[in-house]
């Protein structure tokens, strides 16, 4: 979304920044957060992430479109 950054922040570790709105990310959060640039699908993010941490597709899958639903419905992300 506009307006919205992923930044590290010494004393929180990574935080999203939005008007008025600060949330801390986890490490997951962060790791699928740093794949969303506009130009990969949640399908490419999903393979990414599970290529990378050897994990299940299917699960993979489940955590991010949850974590991005989430992050949509405050209006953090645009899907």
């Amino acid at each position: 979304m506009r307006g919205v950054r992923l930044r590290e922040d010494p004393a929180r570790g990574f935080i999203l920044l939005a008007p008025e709105r600060v949330l801390t990310a986890n490490p997951t959060a962060v790791e699928v957060l740093k794949r969303c640039d506009g130009e990969r699908t949640v399908t490419q993010i999903v393979d990414e992430l599970a290529v990378t941490f050897s994990a299940d597709r299917e699960r993979v899958a489940g955590d991010v479109e949850a974590l991005l639903a989430d992050l949509a419905a405050k209006r953090m992300v645009s899907l």
